[in-house]
């Protein structure tokens, strides 16, 4: 039973990024590809890679004690982790897991949640599930991502390789009393359609796959590399993601004029411009970091997160709309009372 007296409040955030820059004319010297290309259809400058003996943990702790920090608590203090993720440290267990040791988080429960590009603000509905039903009075939502150990860099790969950046971010959740216009969760609406899961994938390694989960033919054939309909993903993603903001604004009772901030999920610049322009949005009510980044998958959405409230774009009583498409197909987008 959801208690509608309690909302899931925002009280710190946390961002973290790899120190080495990847820029568009490094990955010209491995690739048939230039500045201009990228730029043109990503809005790509540059990306942070990790350096060897780095794991996707060490990036999620670094994003974790900047938002416990900045909400002046310890760990102890939380009653759930939450990480979003579609790189995994390990098979298993869950990335989550050595975040937790990381953390010396004691016995705190922790889950990995995977929805892909969505998966931040599959992970926030979640956890504001938890506090709502008065389960957990804080909780943290991580996103984390080292995906350029497990892209294809050569021309035959340029097309997704030149997208993916690593980084991490986080955000403490902390029931808060409903008032007439107290901060918190306004509403999180999400979806998924399947039938369009191996349009934007990684087939290999499988436990589907007979009697090995990856085999050298596999590797040969480059099945273990993201494959992407990049046509198809645009065509669905600049038509979800103004769907499913427009009905998370209905459900909070927000006009979308009443918005002050209008966040995207970093996967294109094209793909977020389009979606503004549908939506009649001017480019000062959005903020990006693509061109920094590039797509962080579900630490994209925390990192801007972060960076508006560092930047002082984000203040107390401001709107702000969060809206993420990708691999499964899952789309969904969250209204928030900053």
């Amino acid at each position: 039973m959801l208690n509608r007296g309690i909302r899931a409040k925002v009280v710190g955030t946390g961002m973290y990024v790899p120190d080495r820059v990847v820029t568009n004319e490094d990955l010209a010297g491995l690739m048939d590809t230039s500045d201009e290309w990228i730029q043109q259809r990503t809005g790509i400058k540059e990306r942070r890679y990790i350096e060897p003996g780095q794991m996707p943990a060490d990036l999620a702790q670094a994003a974790c004690e900047q938002a416990l920090e900045a909400a002046g608590l310890e760990v102890g203090d939380l009653d759930f982790i939450l990480l979003a993720t579609l790189s995994s440290q390990h098979e298993f267990p869950g990335t989550s897991f050595f975040l937790h040791e990381q953390l010396d988080a004691g016995h705190v429960p922790c889950l990995d949640l995977r929805a892909q590009c969505s998966g931040f603000l599959y992970a926030l509905n979640f956890a504001d599930g938890l506090i709502q039903s008065g389960k957990s009075k804080r909780v943290m939502v991580v996103g984390c991502e080292v995906q350029s150990t497990g892209i294809d860099r050569t021309t035959e790969g340029r097309d997704v390789a030149v997208i993916f950046g690593d980084g991490a971010g986080a955000v403490i959740l902390e029931a808060n009393e409903v008032e007439s216009d107290s901060a918190g969760i306004l509403d999180v609406k999400l979806h998924s359609e399947g039938k369009h899961a191996r349009r934007l994938w990684i087939e290999a390694p499988s436990s589907g796959h007979m009697p090995c989960r990856l085999t050298r033919e596999m590797i040969d054939e480059k099945r273990h590399f993201p494959y992407m309909d990049g046509r198809h993903v645009f065509k669905h993603a600049v038509t979800r993601m103004p769907e499913v903001l427009k009905e998370s604004l209905a459900n909070a009772s927000i006009k979308i004029d009443d918005v002050d901030l209008f966040l995207f999920h970093q996967a294109n610049l094209r793909i977020n411009e389009y979606v503004a322009q549908k939506l009649e949005i001017a480019p000062d009510r959005t903020f990006s970091n693509i061109e920094r980044f590039g797509n962080c998958s579900a630490a994209s959405i925390p990192m801007l997160l972060a960076e508006a409230e560092r930047n002082g774009i984000l203040a107390p009583g401001k709107i702000v709309t969060l809206t993420a498409f990708g691999s499964g197909f899952t789309w969904g987008s969250a209204v928030l009372r900053w």
